[in-house]
């Protein structure tokens, strides 16, 4: 394994890490969701993210399990707030309230003293920033949270929340979550530029684009049985990016992962893995293997005129 340091923070993070979202607590069998996880552990990945929202606190229960035999200071552990967890009106957004409540009601489903890395899960226009903030920073002195991370923040976002913090002294944020893959590249415009100059660490989402890129999908073919496109309870959610101009690109990038002897899956969380401001690339698993084929992609190198060819099939030049 290879790892990165965090933003500009001291803590180290595997360059793969594994996830839990639309998985482990509901659409995964326990047993194997802790086998993937110990897998993931065997091989070096040391970061292991979660979030409370995840089929209710029942994903993170799962993960607190699994990674309970192991020494506690082996492994990063991330989890975030701010999706409803209830049917109250607090029992939501970013308010000191809600935040002090959910780090102890996940700290007890972990069933660990403190959590690495504490996320918020998107930015809450209710609230105010400094309450947030400092509401955080209160929980980061307490011992209870190390380090505080965003998920899906704008540029202007994470700005104000530096500024904010630099002006009241309270701890910085350290890392940000958005997706990021060969189909979905927002953050390159400005959210990288931002971070790179403030010392914060990526840590994206879907690589794979909802599985997209792994080459399971065929244009003018049925989804595969098993697959999150058949699956009504993620399909929607894949829909969006299974349209015929990105299958295209997929069948136009097999040609580069023979070249460079890796699957599609591979090749696209190395291409992730080249940007130097992504600390790591978080991917789901529901069977051991695809851990062993996925952490893979960090011994794939991607020359210059690998992601020239890259860059011009996904911008559609010849």
């Amino acid at each position: 394994m290879k790892y990165r340091k965090l933003g500009k923070a001291g803590v180290k993070v595997s360059e793969v890490s594994l996830g839990s979202w639309l998985t482990y607590g509901g659409t995964v069998a326990d047993d194997s969701a802790t086998a993937c996880i110990d897998r993931a552990y065997e091989l070096g990945i040391n970061f292991f993210d979660t979030a409370n929202v995840y089929r209710r606190g029942e994903a993170e229960k799962v993960v607190g399990k699994a990674l309970a035999k192991y020494p506690r200071d082996s492994y990063v552990l991330a989890t975030k707030g701010f999706w409803p967890m209830g049917d109250g009106p607090n029992d939501r957004g970013l308010s000191r309230k809600h935040i002090t409540e959910q780090v102890h009601a996940s700290l007890k489903r972990l069933n660990v003293d403190y959590i690495d890395l504490w996320q918020c899960h998107r930015y809450d226009v209710e609230t105010p920033l400094d309450e947030t903030l400092r509401a955080i920073d209160d929980l980061i002195r307490q011992g209870k949270i190390l380090y505080a991370g965003v998920s899906e923040w704008s540029a202007l976002q994470i700005s104000d929340a530096l500024h904010l913090a630099d002006k009241r002294l309270y701890d910085r944020i350290v890392s940000n979550q958005p997706q990021y893959s060969m189909l979905a590249r927002a953050i390159e415009a400005d959210v990288i530029p931002l971070c790179e100059r403030e010392g914060i660490g990526q840590v994206v989402w879907s690589p794979l684009a909802q599985g997209v890129l792994t080459g399971k999908y065929r244009p003018n073919a049925e989804a595969p049985e098993g697959s999150r496109a058949a699956n009504k309870d993620t399909a929607q959610i894949i829909s969006r990016l299974l349209t015929d101009e990105n299958l295209q690109k997929v069948e136009q990038l097999r040609a580069i992962a023979q070249r460079k002897e890796c699957t599609l899956a591979q090749l696209a969380i190395a291409w992730v893995l080249r940007q130097q401001n992504v600390s790591s690339a978080i991917i789901g698993a529901s069977r051991p293997e695809q851990v062993d084929e996925n952490i893979k992609a960090i011994h794939v190198t991607l020359h210059e005129n690998d992601v020239n060819d890259i860059e011009a099939i996904l911008n559609n030049r010849p």
